[in-house]
């Protein structure tokens, strides 16, 4: 395989544990794939690519493995249920989930080499309790491969293991989405453009971000707070609705150029989401309705009258309902918003009316639980976060598609 520069630095690295951080569209996968066919060259060898899920492990890597070892007339059998490939050495290459209750899925293989693809989602039991001691009886080698997701994360503490000197087991690697030569500079700059500061250094520049203190960093009080006035009535609104019964909170915008203009709020306590639909038709009469609510409300039921959801009242009332199938991982949805509030260009997305007075006093107080990276629940500021979350996160998710230059095909000898 004709190696970028990065990535043939780990492959050279002999050491036995190695630990690769990396930021988007570097080309993990493919290096991960080539390391994996790498060690199954040799006769007899048990190898596994683990993967934060099952379902990940099927769509990410095994149509890629299959293909690769087919163009090299490596392959013995196939078994697509337990996607396990065994090849004409009798090495076999097996991808798993590290999503199996209790880890069951995983224990009681000796293995060789292991890949862990996505490291920073992957329970750090999954390591230490399981995949570790499956390594002791052969002394195999393990590579992590993953884009940060901050500091006191598994990835970031296997980073240091590389990082101690005195430990000549473990070698670290970080590489940016640029020096991985698959991104060009253009689409680097876009990605700019549409994220956060934080949110960019951690994604495409590879950086542990400490996600600690306020929430909705993104928000300033003189710069995202205005009293924009518009010269014809709106004749759309957009609400996005967090349906926490006490209170029922609901943020409600309109988009301009781009940018979401945050007209009012409504938090109602004790109510259901029939008074919600009233609130909301009497607020905006004569308007068309779309709605960005909780995607759970698809099965949820806070209606006045048993056995209605609460997507099924709002779509009856002629509201239109646009929500996904299951919810964005919350990280991703406060990333959404923080970019919109503002981009790594200093550009401002969201723009709030000054009677909105909750949703601001929401963004400057909420903040993450301390010592971890989970968004403090109890403190009464997370409603109207969260409300503007779904809509945000719905319009302008930060997950995008980026043109990828065309990557090398590789090949190596398999031992007979």
């Amino acid at each position: 395989m004709k190696l970028s520069v990065p990535q043939k630095s780990v492959a050279q690295d002999q050491t036995r544990f190695r630990t690769v951080v990396a930021g988007r569209r570097f080309g993990k996968t493919m290096l991960a794939i080539r390391e994996i066919c790498y060690h199954a060259r040799i006769p007899e060898q048990v190898c596994w690519g683990i993967l934060p899920s099952y379902r990940q492990a099927k769509m990410i890597w095994w149509d890629q493995l299959k293909t690769r070892l087919n163009k090299l007339n490596w392959v013995k059998k196939i078994n697509e249920a337990e996607l396990s490939i065994v090849l004409k050495n009798n090495s076999k290459i097996c991808l798993k989930g590290a999503d199996g209750a209790g880890f069951e899925n995983l224990r009681g293989a000796k293995l060789n080499f292991l890949v862990l693809d996505e490291a920073a989602n992957i329970p750090q039991q999954a390591w230490t309790e399981v995949l570790r001691p499956s390594l002791a009886d052969t002394k195999g080698k393990a590579l992590f491969i993953g884009t940060p997701k901050g500091v006191g994360n598994f990835l970031y503490d296997l980073y240091q293991e590389g990082l101690d000197t005195t430990n000549d087991s473990w070698s670290s690697h970080t590489f940016t989405t640029i020096q991985g030569g698959f991104v060009d500079e253009k689409e680097i700059e876009e990605a700019r453009r549409d994220l956060d500061k934080k949110t960019f250094e951690q994604e495409f520049e590879a950086t542990f971000v400490t996600y600690s203190g306020l929430v909705y960093y993104g928000f300033k009080r003189s710069e995202n707070v205005k009293e924009l006035r518009f010269t014809t009535p709106q004749k759309m609104i957009h609400i996005s609705i967090d349906f926490n019964i006490d209170p029922m909170s609901a943020v409600c915008f309109v988009i301009d150029n781009n940018r979401i203009i945050v007209i009012d709020e409504i938090e109602m306590y004790g109510s259901n989401t029939d008074e919600l639909v009233n609130e909301i038709y009497s607020r905006f009469p004569g308007t068309k309705i779309f709605a960005y609510p909780d995607p759970s409300a698809k099965a949820r039921k806070t209606s006045a009258i048993a056995g209605r959801t609460d997507i099924s009242l709002l779509a009856n009332a002629g509201i239109i309902v646009k929500a996904p199938n299951k919810h964005m991982p919350v990280r991703d949805r406060i990333n959404s918003v923080n970019s919109k509030l503002c981009n790594g260009k200093g550009e401002r997305g969201i723009l709030i009316h000054p009677k909105c007075k909750k949703l601001i006093s929401c963004l400057e107080r909420q903040i993450y639980k301390p010592g971890t990276s989970q968004p403090d629940k109890n403190s009464g500021h997370d409603g109207m976060n969260d409300a503007l979350g779904y809509g945000v996160s719905y319009l302008f998710p930060i997950t995008r598609q980026y043109n990828v230059q065309p990557q090398v095909n590789w090949s190596v000898r398999i031992a007979k």
